[in-house]
């Protein structure tokens, strides 16, 4: 029977990097609700003229709406068999809804959880640095230049610090996640659906894991 693989993970997990690599070498679909949102800020349909209205208002998009977004995704030739959702659902008002959403389409849920904890999260979140010449990525922690705080490539370019990976941005980040989610982790582990991954291990290593419970 085809899935719907739920992915869940904390900003720096890197879920987003696993299910491309799912997408690359399975073909299997990654749905993120970043990139539908982004798209609906360049369509003409009267779903995108609706979320287009709201956001520009400054006003969060309702989970009714969202998942009406999900729904006309999902509905298209490249979802008939399983895909990943990344970003869907973050509540479990909105893990309802995808049930609903999986009995129509005939497909059974997954949710797997890439699992980090909280102090490798923040040296991996709080670490980030990136070249702006060339966009080499480095972590002081884990991927250090060879010379402090200069591009391997480009010694004469300061690696860029972004403003949301300092300490206290990153605090706020993993606070709301963790509020947000937990109730989510809840839902899944009640209905024994809820596998978990390492995240901390090599990129390598964490796919092998994903695509045997995939």
């Amino acid at each position: 029977m085809s899935k719907i693989i739920v992915l869940i993970g904390a900003p720096g997990a890197g879920k987003g990097t696993q299910a491309r690599l799912l997408e690359e070498r399975l073909g299997i679909s990654q749905i993120s609700t970043g990139d539908m949102f982004r798209e609906m800020k360049n369509a003409d349909t009267p779903l995108a003229r609706e979320v287009q209205a709201i956001m520009s208002a400054g006003k969060l998009v309702s989970d009714d709406l969202t998942f009406q977004i999900v729904q006309d995704r999902t509905s298209r030739e490249d979802c008939k068999e399983t895909f990943i959702l990344d970003g869907f659902p973050r509540t479990a008002v909105q893990a309802e809804m995808l049930e609903r959403l999986a009995s129509v389409q005939k497909k059974e849920i997954t949710a797997i959880l890439v699992d980090v904890p909280l102090d490798h999260l923040m040296k991996r979140l709080t670490g980030r640095r990136k070249c702006k010449s060339c966009g080499e990525l480095y972590n002081i922690y884990f991927k250090p230049p060879k010379n402090d705080n200069v591009c391997d490539f480009h010694p004469e370019t300061k690696l860029e610090h972004r403003a949301d990976d300092y300490e206290d941005k990153v605090n706020v980040r993993l606070a709301v996640y963790e509020e947000e989610t937990k109730p989510l982790l809840t839902y899944y582990e009640q209905s024994k659906r809820l596998k978990k991954v390492n995240g901390e291990g090599e990129l390598e290593e964490i796919y092998s894991e994903l695509e045997k419970l995939v």
